[in-house]
């Protein structure tokens, strides 16, 4: 059970990046739909949990150090070769901006040069890589519970200091920006791009484990504390549409009007976030390519961290944000090979 809520923690950490801690993902994809936004968390937890267990036990069913085998395996010769040079590039994307982000933060908490914020992301980034999978595993798996608890204190506010009727926050909430076209939609594009991001990391956790059921059970549970995640952000957001309506970040603007202090503390876990989803991104992106046991493989590890860091200065980031919005598309072409692969399994598992 340990290891289960080992692999859980951790594939929340990768998943919960910058976007979606701060709250900017949660407003676009749920609450900007209002009082539909609650029903697509719902949907989004079901998704993520089915989709969680299921890449897990295929990670697990494999024994593999890295996506290539297993995304071959479910997506056959000619889509799985597009979805593998599409996740690959989505992972070392993903990494970019995070240490883009991390730059970002450190200019709006500590007022410090972006530039000092991304080298110091880098660093600790490369430095955890070097250790092996399974001690990265438990490092991102350490900083969810504590990001919970941030959320389920600035929930417990926003509902006890809500100054508008349901009714009319309800109204400010349709006024976001919104990512997609309905609310059933929202949800499905933000699980889509997130389990493509997610994917080749949760795979490489399931071949960590040998039993199938550990696995699938730890896919699972990280997918239903993604899905909770994502229903109380929604929901403290919701309550406080006339604070955060139009905010950069409003999950930190919540936290810093009930104390400063709180305020620290979510940039903290922001940067936590970030730090963890970079950690899985850089580590899933290199054992594409290297073996982690091979003699190269902590210089790859350097070498691709390095390359990581200037492309986050050189608006690579502004493509990371075009691909995002595809990721989503590309994403079903990954669901729908899922669900093919789990129901093929079905009588193999009876």
């Amino acid at each position: 059970m340990k290891k289960s809520w080992q692999i859980g923690g951790a594939f929340v950490g990768l998943i919960v990046g910058a976007g979606f801690a701060s709250g900017q993902e949660i407003m676009q994809y749920f609450t900007s739909f209002g009082l539909y936004g609650i029903a697509g968390g719902i949907v989004a937890t079901i998704a993520f949990a089915f989709l969680g267990m299921s890449l897990a036990q295929l990670g697990a069913d494999s024994q593999t150090t890295s996506h290539k085998e297993v995304i071959y395996q479910i997506g056959g010769r000619y889509i799985g070769v597009i979805l593998d040079i599409v996740i690959t590039f989505f992972l070392f994307g993903v990494a970019v901006v995070m240490f883009a982000g991390s730059g970002s933060t450190f200019e709006q908490m500590f007022n410090i040069n972006p530039m000092i914020g991304s080298i110091f992301m880098v660093i600790i980034t490369i430095l955890t890589l070097l250790l092996n999978v399974k001690n990265i595993i438990n490092i991102i798996a350490l900083v969810t519970p504590y990001l919970m608890g941030i959320v389920f204190i600035i929930l417990i506010y926003s509902i006890f200091t809500m100054d508008l009727t349901i009714a009319e926050q309800n109204v400010l909430a349709k006024e976001q920006t919104s990512a997609a076209s309905n609310w059933v939609m929202g949800a499905l594009l933000y699980v889509s791009y997130n389990i493509a991001a997610g994917t080749a990391m949760l795979i490489v956790m399931g071949g960590t484990v040998k039993e199938r059921k550990i696995a699938g059970l730890g896919g699972l549970l990280g997918g239903l504390m993604l899905g909770v995640l994502i229903i109380l952000i929604n929901i403290a957001m919701f309550v406080k549409m006339d604070v955060v309506g139009g905010t950069a970040m409003p999950t930190l603007e919540l936290a810093k009007q009930i104390h400063p202090v709180v305020g620290i503390l979510m940039s903290i876990a922001l940067l936590g976030m970030m730090y963890n989803t970079a950690v899985g991104m850089l580590y899933a992106f290199t054992v594409r390519f290297i073996a982690p046991d091979h003699k190269y493989f902590k210089l790859g590890i350097v070498v691709i961290g390095l390359i990581g860091f200037v492309a986050s200065f050189v608006g690579f980031t502004t493509l990371v944000g075009k691909v995002y919005s595809t990721m989503g598309y590309l994403g079903f072409a990954l669901i729908i090979a899922i669900i093919f692969s789990w129901l093929r399994k079905i009588p193999k598992a009876s």
